[in-house]
């Protein structure tokens, strides 16, 4: 299993978006992103580093597993 890297919410953000992820809208320091086929929604605070836990949480309501999710960064 590979371990999850510390990231910003923009290089979040920049990587959801190559899966098909666009921004919804922001409130506040927070971005909501939206996919339509397969419909998913997720909260990604806009902060130098996201932790980990948060952003375990993040790749879940994606859908995608966290091999999947390096190899877009």
């Amino acid at each position: 299993m590979t371990k999850l890297p510390i990231i910003s919410g923009k290089e979040t953000v920049a990587a959801l978006s190559k899966v098909g992820f666009y921004i919804r809208c922001q409130s506040g320091s927070h971005i909501i992103l939206r996919r339509d086929k397969p419909f998913a929604q997720v909260v990604v605070p806009n902060h130098k580093t996201i932790d980990r836990g948060t952003l375990h949480s993040i790749l879940r309501g994606a859908g995608l597993l966290t091999e999947d999710f390096c190899t877009l960064l």
